[in-house]
């Protein structure tokens, strides 16, 4: 696909600055690590903050993405929400914020999103892009309580083609503030990923917005995790302006909500137990908002499917 965006890595390197900048506003802590790379921990052993989770997610969408903290009127007992957005969705969501590089070594495990992997280039979904990032320093999310270790440094390095000194790696994991806030800020990703693996031409997606509420940090692993997940396939909704027939727009919005797949129906952390602990034997058709608004550009068409479960963000959020 083409795209004549801003260069990924330059806008994350400009707000993760600012975050150092801000860092005790922020409540987070920078440091530099033995192999000269910058580490931002926004709440591991620092507190982090809402804001700082905001600022991981705009990071993670290489500056491409409009996000924000929004109190949502209504029913629902979970009022504080991500918004986010995009005018370049594909390359924002997919080329830059999405979680698929694995970053293992030893026994740290990590799986790296951001726009370094727009360099590195080693996941086979980038065949689906032509964009290509040039930068001379490269940003990387890491969802994880630990800094990367050397090992994992000295990959990036090699795969990004950028020095350890210009390396910065920014994280946090699960349980905290942050961490839960970048997490469901990627209501609008997950959305373009099903469209992808849907078979859905990127280049034909001009627009999305998504929201998502966001719940309470938890202390254990598993139930922080259920909670960021349903938070998007319970509670999430996108709104994505798309170009071609209103039959395709139509279609698009039939297959990509949650309920579509077979695991729907119970609180993720539950899902996750049943598969004994193996991510991949879920359904990915579940990895999906729980509401969806397609609008055909072409035809002035707007379909809609499924609808968010607020009897299950209950029995999930807590």
């Amino acid at each position: 696909m083409k795209d004549g965006s801003a260069m990924l890595n330059d806008n994350a390197r400009q707000i993760a600055e600012r975050m150092k900048r801000d860092a005790e506003r922020l409540r987070v802590t920078v440091s530099t690590g033995p192999r000269g790379e910058c580490l931002i921990d926004a709440g591991a052993k620092a507190p982090g903050s809402l804001e700082a989770g905001l600022a991981m997610a705009e990071a993670a969408m290489g500056g491409l993405g409009r996000i924000a903290t929004v109190m949502e009127r209504g029913g629902t007992r979970y009022p504080l929400a991500v918004q986010v957005g995009s005018s370049q969705p594909a390359v924002a969501c997919l080329g830059s914020q999405y979680a698929g590089w694995n970053l293992s070594a030893g026994d740290y495990f990590a799986m790296g999103s951001g726009p370094a992997r727009a360099l590195a280039r080693v996941e086979p979904l980038y065949e689906k892009f032509a964009y290509r990032d040039k930068a001379a320093s490269a940003l990387l999310i890491l969802e994880t309580a630990k800094p990367p270790p050397e090992a994992v440094v000295d990959k990036v390095a090699k795969a990004t083609g950028i020095t350890a000194d210009k390396l910065t790696f920014l994280y946090a994991p699960t349980q905290s503030l942050a961490g839960t806030v970048q997490i469901v800020a990627r209501v609008l990703e997950v959305a373009l990923h099903k469209a992808n693996d849907l078979g859905f031409p990127l280049d034909d997606i001009a627009e999305g917005v998504g929201i998502a509420p966001v719940p309470a940090p938890h202390p254990d692993f598993l139930t922080a995790m259920g909670r960021t997940n349903d938070a998007i396939i319970y509670g999430g909704s996108v709104q994505l302006f798309v170009r071609g027939s209103a039959a395709a727009a139509r279609e698009l919005a039939e297959a990509l909500p949650s309920r579509a797949s077979r695991d729907f129906g119970q609180p993720f952390a539950e899902i996750f137990k049943r598969f004994k602990g193996d991510f991949y034997a879920i359904d990915p058709l579940l990895f999906s908002p729980a509401e969806i608004v397609v609008s055909a550009i072409d035809s002035g068409d707007t379909f809609r499917a499924g609808g968010r479960d607020l009897a299950m963000l209950e029995r999930s959020l807590g």
